[in-house]
């Protein structure tokens, strides 16, 4: 049997415990965008399973319900809508005491006007004199509530809010964003790999010191040329190719040295073998290196995608704030000004931003790992 060591044990304690750190609030922010909204803004997530006890005050009907019973008029109705399940313990006719009466007992107003509650929200109200307002008298009930989940939420966010237009836009930024350096870096990583060319050295030098370079230097400086050329063409500089190529450009320097530690790492024999069978330069790129280089084609696009689709700042210098082309993260900050205190909302709209991302990662994270070390060891 294989020998268990402290420090295996504590490593796999150690990767639980991120595991678990990064699952629980992922799940967490999933029941809540499922959850109704009056639970949601009283109980947490850990309490969707379970009977909540709730405080709410409802409004009984007016004149117009009225109707003569004997020697008294009557005002009857629902206190709750459709079979929402909830069930009442206790009620009162005034803020200052909420409890007053239990269901099935008189509570008489001011005005000698009577009403009795029943548990499932039914209550009727009367008086031996006509009703003359148009608005009933409020009820302050406290009930319990049954796990309640809906998908109310995702309708209002996706088609009332605007965040199913930023989803496509978020789509329409990053898909291009990721493949376009994608191909553009696969030739160039080759290049520096294999090609011998003048300068090929200095290029490589320029591509490992440009990734110290902040990204927030360069973003006024871009859109500013990104202006001339606009004006020049008369293209509009914030639009979908300006930031497609921001994008591009941000991540050239990244991207291409990820694919040269790749594709350096594999075996020079095969491309000597390639040659000498009378290969050109892009047959042994199209029929060797784009095959053997999946896992690091997916680890890569995994990133820039990750990178683009959660990207806040570069959507906000290199697009306008439209609904044809804002993008997810800025609909999100815009919401959390506006709508800070609808948590349904702002729950639903962050896990329709996970959603995308969360499949692209699960669908190649069998490459993943293995496309980031492939680089780090020879043959």
């Amino acid at each position: 049997m294989k020998k268990i060591s402290l420090s295996s044990i504590l490593s796999q304690l150690l990767l639980l415990i991120f595991v678990t750190i990064w699952i629980v609030p992922t799940f967490g922010l999933f029941i809540s965008s499922l959850r109704d909204k009056d639970l949601l803004a009283i109980s947490g997530w850990w309490t969707s399973l379970t009977t909540t006890k709730v405080n709410e005050i409802h409004r009984m009907s007016g004149m117009e319900s009225q109707f003569k019973e004997g020697d008294y008029f009557i005002v009857s109705g629902e206190l709750f809508e459709n079979e929402s399940g909830k069930k009442i313990e206790s009620f009162g006719i005034t803020s200052k005491n909420i409890n007053e009466f239990i269901v099935g007992e008189i509570a008489t107003f001011k005005d000698n006007t009577e009403v009795t509650v029943n548990e499932d929200g039914q209550y009727i109200w009367k008086s031996t004199k006509a009703f003359t307002k148009k608005k009933g008298k409020r009820l302050f009930i406290t009930g319990l509530s049954p796990p309640s989940f809906t998908f109310d939420n995702y309708k209002e966010v996706l088609f009332k809010e605007g965040i199913g237009q930023a989803f496509l836009n978020t789509t329409a930024v990053a898909l291009p964003s990721t493949l376009i350096p994608l191909i553009i870096c696969s030739f160039f990583a080759y290049a520096l790999t294999w090609m011998k060319f003048f300068g090929r050295d200095t290029l490589l030098a320029i591509i490992i010191a440009s990734l110290v370079v902040p990204l927030q230097m360069s973003l006024i400086p871009i859109l500013t040329i990104y202006n001339d050329f606009g004006a020049l063409f008369g293209v509009a500089a914030k639009s979908y190719p300006g930031v497609w190529m921001a994008h591009t450009g941000f991540g050239l320097a990244s991207t291409t040295f990820l694919l040269r530690n790749f594709i350096k790492s594999l075996p020079n024999e095969m491309m000597e073998a390639a040659k000498v069978d009378g290969a050109t330069h892009y047959d042994i790129f199209i029929r060797i290196i784009l095959p053997l280089s999946v896992p690091a084609f997916a680890s890569i696009f995994i990133l820039q995608f990750l990178w683009c689709w959660n990207d806040l700042l570069v959507g906000l210098v290199f697009l306008d704030q439209v609904p044809s082309e804002i993008i997810l993260t800025a609909k999100l900050k815009e919401l959390l000004g506006s709508r800070g205190e609808n948590w349904e909302i702002l729950t639903t709209g962050a896990f329709v931003s996970m959603t995308v991302p969360l499949f692209i990662f699960f669908a190649l994270q069998r490459y993943f790992i293995r496309g980031l070390v492939a680089g780090s060891v020879k043959g």
